[in-house]
């Protein structure tokens, strides 16, 4: 079940990207320009999704076949590379909430300055150079205009869609008790919004609870 959801989210993004460079038009005066714009944003979101099961090997049994998936998937959402984020996220995990977590801010819980050090750590100049190259590659074949619709503001949208819900709401200060050392607070059950606003990831808590749980089966330990 993983390698086939991994491999729809996957397909569903090239196609949706491509329909939408062909042919939506790029007007602010046009609606279906921003649906297909948050259409896309929510599709990245599942490509990082796919990438992080992949870190935790819940893709695949196969490890070679889990991780290709979560490379692709990695490499498609921003030119990541993979084995660098499983490393950090890695430490996530083994140190949450602390000054030891990379996706963590000790000094800010102001959304955006935490979020800019967390895009901050993460975004690397070979990174910048490969998004760079592709973006004149595909300015070669489609307009400029749609290529920053389509490709990349939904990649920004997606971030900040993936922040919010799986890094700022669950780990921001005040700790409590409650958080336990996981350091983090879930989303009250709701299955539907959970999986619109981020693929189950909402329930934060169960996910350091039980890491080896693909995103497709987080819903199932929630039991408030």
């Amino acid at each position: 079940m993983g390698i086939l959801l991994a491999v729809i989210i996957i397909l569903f993004w090239t196609a949706h990207l491509l329909y939408s460079l062909l042919y939506v038009q790029t007007s602010i005066a046009n609606p279906w320009m921003w649906f297909h714009m948050l259409v896309q944003g929510y599709l990245y979101t599942g490509l990082f999704i796919t990438a992080h099961d992949a870190m935790h090997g819940t893709v695949s049994v196969n490890r070679k076949i889990n991780n290709s998936l979560g490379w692709l998937a990695a490499f498609l959402f921003a030119g990541m590379w993979f084995p660098r984020l499983r490393r950090k996220h890695m430490l996530h995990h083994q140190f949450p909430g602390t000054e030891k977590d990379p996706d963590f801010n000790e000094r800010h819980q102001n959304f955006w300055l935490w979020w800019f050090g967390f895009m901050k750590n993460y975004v690397t100049w070979y990174q910048l150079i490969i998004m760079a190259v592709l973006f004149n590659v595909l300015a070669l074949i489609f307009p400029q205009p749609a290529i920053f619709a389509f490709w990349v503001i939904p990649a920004f949208l997606g971030t900040l869609q993936l922040f919010y819900y799986g890094t700022y709401i669950p780990h921001r200060k005040p700790h409590t008790p409650d958080m336990d050392i996981h350091r983090t607070r879930t989303q009250k059950r709701n299955h539907l919004k959970a999986m619109l606003t981020c693929y189950f990831f909402g329930y934060h808590h169960e996910h350091h609870l039980f890491p080896r749980i693909p995103w497709w089966r987080l819903y199932q330990t929630k039991e408030q």
